[in-house]
């Protein structure tokens, strides 16, 4: 069964939904609402990864999302923290979260594999070769899938180097980091080369710039949630783990479709 994982910025410049649950408060109506439309995960995060972001003290991010993951723990949400820090995954976990889920899968922070041996939540390692730039200058392939796969397997290998236990890794082949739209629709694709390394798979396509290449020009970045519900469904039935989703209610629906549907099969 795919998991759903509803995205929470705590954040000022998210791409799609930067300073609307800024305040604590906010975040954390959001969050129990996001739980209530059926996000099995919640995954709050205070810093934007998008190009030309500007970075985030871990002293500020830690004070955006760790009040944030407690309140929503602490009323039985199950959350994952959305960050690059080992500090704040340490305190993160502390408050809650059971799972970090680090967008550079370790490349950012050395201090990070300790941080996921220490406290023994389960990581999302991504495929990662440095933070956006606006030209995309590290979107450069010859074998688009083959190359995130064996790079996501030498993350793999210095983990487990580091002792962190296998059991605990999830991947995400990174959509819309270093790749453009074309590396994105084929890694989708491959999705199997990728889910052939034995962990679980993440796929975070949500409201991403690719996506807005099938609409007509200028439509609302919300109008993204369509073609991102649909590739949900095509995720799970690729065997995804889960689907990072802004909008939880046309994922949820189209995930129900797909059990239906495996369900009729299976009679």
């Amino acid at each position: 069964m795919t998991l759903i994982m509803g995205v929470l910025n705590v954040t000022p410049d998210s791409f799609s939904d930067g300073g609307l649950w800024l305040e604590p408060d906010a975040a954390i109506a959001h969050g129990l609402e996001l739980a209530a439309q059926g996000a099995d995960l919640v995954d709050v995060g205070g810093e934007s990864t998008r190009p030309g972001a500007l970075r985030v003290e871990p002293d500020e991010e830690r004070k955006r999302v760790v009040p944030v993951i407690r309140e929503l723990a602490s009323r039985g949400v199950t959350v994952s923290v959305d960050t690059l820090n080992a500090s704040t995954a340490r305190a993160a976990v502390e408050a809650g979260a059971a799972i970090i889920n680090d967008v550079s899968g370790g490349l950012a922070d050395a201090g990070m594999p300790d941080a996921v041996l220490d406290t023994g939540a389960q990581y999302v390692v991504m495929h990662w070769r440095g933070r956006l730039d606006a030209g995309d200058s590290r979107a450069v392939y010859r074998h688009t899938v083959a190359e995130v796969r064996a790079e996501l397997s030498a993350r793999v290998t210095d983990l487990l180097q580091r002792g962190v236990d296998p059991a605990k890794l999830i991947l995400d082949p990174g959509l819309g980091f270093s790749k453009n739209a074309g590396h994105n629709w084929q890694v989708l694709a491959g999705l199997h080369e990728i889910e052939t390394l034995g962990y679980p798979v993440l796929i975070g396509a949500s409201r991403k710039r690719f996506l807005g290449a099938l609409l007509p020009e200028g439509a609302p970045v919300e109008d993204r949630d369509s073609p991102t519900a649909v590739i949900s469904a095509l995720a799970a039935q690729a065997g995804a783990w889960a689907v990072r989703v802004h909008d939880v209610p046309s994922t949820r629906i189209a995930l129900d479709v797909v059990r239906a549907w495996q369900a009729g099969s299976d009679e």
